[in-house]
């Protein structure tokens, strides 16, 4: 049995049906291990020592009593557990990353998943650049001069904030468009981030693929198929999850980028790919879990416990 507490957005709040926290923690109990849900906002280091203040749960998949809660407790998180997982929604923002600093404090002694510290150096929207063979053309930059010029060089683009999630704010440019300057303005006048342009891709209406890869290497996927006229295929955005099988080019990527995840403790990933393409290397809270068992029958949440598992016994 493992001591397991999960970081998490209120589970109360949760979609039992297409959650895949919530399928984390319901194949965690059905295994023996014990669960506590806490909020990253009640982290504290205390003279050195991480604490949170946590509720013990059980969990079952009835939307609506799907929780039954303990008794609050400050846990230390070094020494009362043996896994977090740390699963809070995007905005990749400071709030964020110092929750990574702090957990850091604790890993590995305590497995953080995914490790703290290299989910802070891989903002998703960047990280995915280190392939850039396996990129559409792309750039970063708040420099309007730099974005404009690949519009006029690209034509039909794609322009998104580079700590955006869940399709936030993901808008398509063609080559005629004037609104990219004043787009730029917008942004700049709520954020100091840059943004991500990237060329279209048509293929994008056929799909977004998200492939749920685990420690390194990839169980399965689904498809997310984009509303009519739409660019955005994000489930929470109007997408329709689809069942898929993984192409060979689907498998070259994974086995591209597979080695570096696995090294770094990135257990629990997952990529987007449109056509040919990646574009995304979610590493935060990447969903999808639930959708893949509905099609297929693979549990991507039982394959991450059994690496968490082996790894809690070396």
């Amino acid at each position: 049995m493992l001591k397991v507490a999960i970081q998490m957005d209120p589970i109360e709040d949760v979609n039992v049906s297409s959650d895949t926290t919530f399928l984390m923690a319901l194949t965690g109990q059905a295994r023996g291990h014990k669960l506590w849900v806490y909020d990253f906002r009640t982290l504290a280091l205390d003279e050195g020592r991480l604490y949170c203040r946590a509720r013990p749960v059980t969990v079952k998949k009835a939307q609506g009593d799907h929780v039954t809660f303990g008794d609050e407790v400050k846990l230390d998180l070094e020494n009362d557990i043996d896994v977090v997982l740390m699963r809070q929604d995007p905005p990749f923002d400071m709030a964020y990353v110092t929750a990574t600093y702090l957990l850091e404090r604790i890993h590995p002694k305590t497995l953080v998943v995914n490790d703290p510290a290299e989910v802070r150096s891989a903002p998703e929207k960047l990280v995915a650049t280190l392939w850039p063979q396996l990129q559409p053309p792309t750039l970063i930059s708040i420099d309007p001069v730099a974005l404009m010029d690949f519009h006029k060089r690209h034509g039909d683009v794609v322009l998104k904030p580079l700590h955006g999630a869940a399709g936030s704010g993901v808008v398509r440019l063609k080559a005629d468009d004037p609104n990219l300057e004043a787009l730029i303005e917008i942004h700049a006048s709520a954020s100091r981030d840059p943004l991500v342009i990237q060329k279209f891709i048509p293929a994008v209406s056929a799909g977004d693929k998200r492939i749920l890869i685990v420690d390194g290497e990839p169980v399965g996927a689904i498809n997310r198929i984009p509303a009519k006229d739409q660019v955005r295929s994000n489930l929470r955005v109007g997408g329709t999850a689809a069942p898929v099988e993984l192409t060979e080019r689907d498998k070259e990527i994974c086995a591209t980028i597979g080695g570096y995840l696995k090294e770094r403790g990135l257990i629990f990933v997952g990529i987007d790919v449109i056509g040919d393409y990646m574009t995304e290397i979610n590493v935060t809270s990447p969903t999808g879990a639930q959708q893949l068992l509905d099609f297929s029958g693979i549990d991507a949440t039982a394959a991450m416990w059994d690496v968490i598992e082996k790894k809690r016994q070396a």
